[in-house]
């Protein structure tokens, strides 16, 4: 498993040989979370506040990793 944290809230998820899974996504205070896979390689899961969004993409395409874009206006 793997743990990646944002100014939106941390995200939980596991890489395997099928893709990637959501274990969990724990908004902080202020931030709703939703949460897209559109395929089995690939998890994106957004915090959204009034003034922020925390994106948290996860992939297995080309090897495992995770990425936080952050976004302030």
């Amino acid at each position: 498993m793997y743990t990646v944290p944002s100014e939106g809230g941390k995200v939980t998820v596991r890489f395997g040989g099928s893709g990637v899974c959501l274990i969990s996504a724990v908004p902080d205070q202020g931030f709703t979370v939703s949460t897209e896979q559109s395929a089995p390689q690939t998890l994106k899961v957004t915090f959204t506040a009034s003034r922020h969004r925390s994106e948290v993409t996860a992939t297995t395409q080309p090897q495992s990793r995770a990425d936080v874009r952050e976004v302030s206006w």
